[in-house]
């Protein structure tokens, strides 16, 4: 099976043993790195948050790359068919250890990385920051803040509960409709909402809830890169931004870019919005961009080798490099065989972490399933029943009148109207290390029975139950009968 296992049981540290098994798939007919043609370069694809590697397929079946380029993409930590041990110490910096393990142990070749978003990205420069000799290009598309913008912060908290806590169908594909308008816009395509809604109901469904937040909980909770770290980058970078995206704003791109003032690094903006790979209005264009980027490089041959240092030296190397771009020499002395080891993570944010997946996991083997008997959906999202006055249309104000049913290809050929989401939003700064922390502790306490209201049941007869409250019985009046 296309799996990188890694193993380590750590002696020493505050880190503690570590277990993951890293899923991965080629362009190859065998999806295997064996079969790659040698005189092609090779490309790492790192997918959209809360998403895998399946959603690369707009890359990976693209002609001008595929026929041209080997490829081959990862499911990060929490996402996909990739498995590992739940741990609060989760963050980019471990993202980024565990591809600089696989591409050892595949004894790939350097390679061209495309990351996408939230997730991605921020493992993508961490990566070629700390493994610069792996790394032959960075084209990073849908470049986030530094930290989730406020709006943004709150919107993905709420959306995510919503979805983690859903009880019946219809709050679950409310919740999952506000995430789709999150990674993808506005303007929404009913086919690529259904397909995204059924994804997180297979993978992400409220009974693996505490996975779910694990994934998200490194996006929210990911820190801005060092200026040494921003200096370690000296690869050719492509950033494509869109225009129109609230939550990845055109000037965090820019900022990237000027940052980064040892890499030959440029922006190219277009007019989307969210993750532009996987939206098929925009993917096309996103690829063109990046196949005339890629074309202007020299050719690096695919041929597989051994490192040419021992992986445990040059992990350890790693550690003492990491230990300095976030000046902390204490990161230089953990095991450099474990991918925890080069975890960032402050020892309150870790344990706060791992707080809010012990919590998340509560009850979660009786959460509500959105599965049927086969494993599958028992419904798509566009085959909802929207019978009701408080579905809202784009503009997120209902209408009454509206007499299309539901299998009227007017309404199956529009653009969605079933979520509540103001098109613009007002623009905030990035969150602080403080609001942050709040709500870490917040979502480590969550409980959502706190929020309903308690029914008291009193049995008896009437006398037993007016007493109960206080209230005299009244009394009737004979004449009056």
């Amino acid at each position: 099976m296309p799996y990188v296992d890694l193993f380590s049981s750590v002696s020493g540290g505050s880190v503690g043993d570590d277990f993951a098994s890293i899923w991965y798939t080629t362009s190859t007919n065998f999806c295997c790195v064996s079969s790659f043609d040698p005189e092609k370069p090779c490309i790492m694809l790192l997918h959209p948050p809360t998403l895998d590697s399946t959603w690369m397929n707009a890359q990976m079946n693209e002609p001008r790359i595929s026929s041209d380029y080997n490829i081959i993409a990862f499911d990060l930590r929490c996402c996909g068919k990739s498995i590992s041990r739940p741990t609060g110490w989760h963050d980019a910096y471990v993202e980024a250890a565990d591809l600089a393990f696989a591409h050892q142990i595949l004894q790939l070749p350097p390679c061209h990385i495309f990351a996408v978003g939230n997730h991605s990205v921020p493992v993508a420069l961490r990566f070629a920051a700390l493994f610069p000799e792996m790394c032959l290009s960075l084209t990073l598309c849908a470049v986030p803040p530094p930290t989730e913008l406020k709006h943004v912060f709150t919107a993905i908290e709420e959306m995510f509960q919503s979805w983690c806590y859903a009880d019946d169908l219809e709050s679950l594909e409310h919740a999952g409709m506000e995430i789709v308008r999150f990674m993808c816009g506005t303007e929404v395509d009913m086919d690529l909402a259904d397909e995204l809604i059924a994804h997180w109901a297979v993978h992400y469904p409220p009974t693996r809830r505490a996975r779910t937040i694990q994934a998200t909980s490194v996006i929210l909770n990911r820190t801005p890169m060092t200026r040494r770290e921003c200096e370690a980058i000296r690869c050719p970078v492509l950033i494509i931004q869109g225009e129109y995206s609230d939550t990845h704003p055109v000037k965090y791109g820019d900022a990237l870019m000027e940052s980064l003032v040892n890499a030959d690094a440029r922006t190219y903006v277009t007019g989307g919005q969210g993750f532009m790979s996987m939206v098929p209005s925009f993917a096309n264009i996103v690829n063109q961009v990046f196949f005339k980027f890629l074309a202007a490089k020299e050719r690096v041959p695919s041929i597989l080798r051994p490192p040419a240092e021992p992986i445990y030296e040059r992990m350890r190397r790693a550690l003492e490099d990491l230990a300095e771009f976030v000046n902390d020499p204490s990161i230089a002395d953990q095991d450099p065989r474990s991918s925890l080891s080069f975890s960032c993570c402050k020892a309150e944010v870790a344990q706060a972490q791992m707080d809010t997946i012990r919590n998340y996991a509560k009850g979660q083997n009786d959460a509500f399933s959105p599965l049927g008997p086969d494993g599958r959906p028992t419904r798509k999202y566009s085959e909802r029943i929207q019978g009701h006055w408080f579905h809202g249309e784009r503009d997120g104000l209902s209408y009454a009148g509206n007499g299309l049913s539901t299998n009227d290809r007017r309404v199956r050929d529009r653009k969605d109207t079933g979520a509540l989401s103001a098109p613009h939003v007002l623009p905030s700064e990035p969150i602080s290390f403080e609001l942050a922390q709040d709500s870490r502790i917040r979502r480590a306490t969550y409980n959502p029975t706190s929020f309903s209201v308690d029914k008291h049941v009193i049995k008896g007869s009437m006398n037993k139950v007016m007493a109960s409250t206080g209230v005299p019985l009244p009394r009737v009046m004979h004449g009056m009968l």
